[in-house]
């Protein structure tokens, strides 16, 4: 039973601008798939090798597969239903499959679309998919595939979703299969050292309204951290990595875990030879003030924080509950306690005008993060926030959904306006750093990481590629009523997915009104909730 995983060649120019980055998913679901006998397991990567269609479709009549599999985030949906199109055409025995958090949410627009796919995994992957290549090689697909849980699928004319499969709840017993990957190509630019990105824990308690990870990952799980340290020991000794990110939504929610995984990367001695990076909450961060040595001792040099928005009305709509003032003495104490921390900002609602920008652009210089971020509001289909926002959505080139293309047009502005005072931000306060602060602050590590931050910013932007600006022809701001951002307005929303969606919208309105009547949810980047103390 040949299986063959392919990780779709879709770019945006966001976060690839810091490097290639390793497909997590490939080693998660191989290693499951090895604990249960099968072995014969390969793995193009179309994206890092940037295969054009006829490679794929060489690369795939040379390996003969039975089994085809992809994923896809929402803005790769389209290079991966190809992907299975490509493998129909080659390999038409072969049972071709595709997972990942859109196809799991817009089953129904995905099996519309693209009728050539033969099944979805909805969910997690490594239990679901286990069992699929069981039944499929096992001769049973036919006639006991409407007994597996997670899938969804064409019978006919007829969309079939199975009933939904339980979360993975031994998440220790999942033992990742890394060495698939072509380890020399995943580099960490501002290091220059190859990097990856392993899982410590699933799911998140919070449910802020833009997000859909809590949708996807439901219950909150959390690994033994030595079990985690001995998958990063084995990373770093086995594929000489030398940066990490953890893949976690939100990885210091439990605590005392979190602890417990430092001091034991401390007592391996794996600080010397390993750094890393982690998102997290801005409250956590205050929470472990007195902590922050202790993980900087443990090779945590890297905080992305979900600050998220600077004016508080932002904050309230998407259920936040930090304050402004939070932010900056969060972004304050990580710096002193030499923790690079990278500001996030969201930009690019209905209600973004030309003050607001400015506003986050002011605040982002006032807290003087190390690096900032704006990323563009992308109305993810599966989320509240999208329910309550869909009369103002009118893209559904899911292609664009990629956090760096202004989905949204505010009502003060047009999107050509829009991008220009994001780069705007981006010109201010990167150039700022570059003369003032990057080369005369601090020695050592923090200079040549700062200065490797730099390099990142400035490759991505001579190659055009920061932004997708090439492709929307952005030159400047005398190209900012010019800009085209190539929009497919002939994507549509299928019958079969809008009836989904009418009944999602009713849900939504019931949630918010619960809502309402319960207070402010807590959520990401804000809130007191706190694990329990073990």
């Amino acid at each position: 039973m040949r299986i063959v995983l392919v990780h779709p060649n879709y770019h945006s120019g966001g976060a690839e601008i810091a490097g290639n980055w390793p497909p997590a998913w490939v080693a998660y679901l191989a290693g499951h798939l090895r604990a249960a006998g099968f072995h014969d397991i390969h793995f193009i990567d179309a994206m890092t090798n940037d295969l054009p269609d006829e490679a794929l479709r060489a690369e795939l009549a040379r390996l003969k597969p039975d089994i085809v599999g992809t994923t896809a985030i929402t803005p790769a949906i389209y290079k991966a239903e190809r992907v299975l199109e490509i493998a129909q055409e080659v390999a038409p025995d072969a049972l071709r499959v595709l997972g990942g958090i859109h196809a799991t949410f817009m089953f129904k627009q995905v099996l519309s679309e693209a009728p050539w796919i033969d099944v979805i995994v909805r969910g997690e992957g490594e239990e679901i998919f286990q069992e699929l290549v069981r039944t499929f090689a096992e001769g049973r697909w036919t006639e006991n595939r409407r007994k597996i849980k997670g899938l969804a699928f064409r019978d006919g004319d007829e969309i079939v979703s199975t009933q939904a499969a339980s979360t993975v709840k031994d998440l220790d017993a999942i033992d990742p299969d890394w060495s698939l990957l072509e380890w020399s190509k995943y580099i960490y630019i501002p290091l220059g050292v190859r990097v990856a990105i392993p899982n410590m824990a699933r799911g998140c308690p919070f449910t802020c309204s833009f997000c859909s990870q809590w949708k996807f990952w439901r219950d909150y799980r959390v690994r033994d951290p030595k079990k985690v340290a001995d998958e990063i020991q084995r990373l770093v000794e086995e594929q000489n990595v030398g940066f990490f990110i953890l893949a976690d939504e939100e990885p210091t929610i439990n605590r005392k875990k979190f602890i417990q995984f430092c001091e034991e990367l401390i007592a391996r001695g794996l600080p010397d030879k390993v750094k890393w990076g982690i998102n997290t909450r801005v409250t956590d961060i205050m929470r472990d003030r007195e902590l922050l040595p202790l993980y900087r001792r443990a090779g945590l040099v890297h905080v992305s924080l979900g600050t998220e928005a600077a004016a508080q009305l932002k904050l309230d709509q998407f259920n936040k509950e930090t304050k402004v003032e939070e932010n900056k003495e969060a972004i304050r104490l990580l710096r002193e306690a030499d923790i690079f921390v990278e500001a996030q900002f969201i930009v690019g609602l209905d209600n973004e005008t030309a003050e607001t920008l400015e506003e986050t652009f002011r605040m982002a210089w006032d807290w003087q993060p190390d690096l900032a971020n704006w990323a563009m509001y992308t109305p993810w289909p599966f989320t509240p926030l999208f329910q309550e926002m869909r009369d103002k959505v009118e893209i559904f080139d899911f292609e664009k959904y990629n956090f760096v293309t202004p989905i949204m047009k505010p009502e003060a502005m047009d999107r050509g306006e829009l991008l220009n005072g994001v780069m705007k931000n981006y010109r201010r306060f990167y150039s700022r750093k570059a003369l003032f602060h990057y080369p005369w602050r601090g020695t050592g590590f923090r200079r040549r990481y700062l200065l490797g931050c730099l390099k990142a910013f400035l490759k991505a932007g001579f190659e055009r590629k920061f932004y997708d600006l090439g492709k929307a022809g952005y030159w400047g701001p005398q190209s900012k009523k010019t800009v085209n951002f190539n929009f497919d307005r002939t994507r549509t929303i299928a019958p079969a997915q809008m009836e989904d969606w009418e009944a999602s919208a009713d849900r939504a309105a019931r949630a918010k009104a619960k809502r309402e009547g319960a207070g402010a949810l807590k959520a990401c980047g804000g809130g007191e909730f706190q694990m329990p103390a073990e």
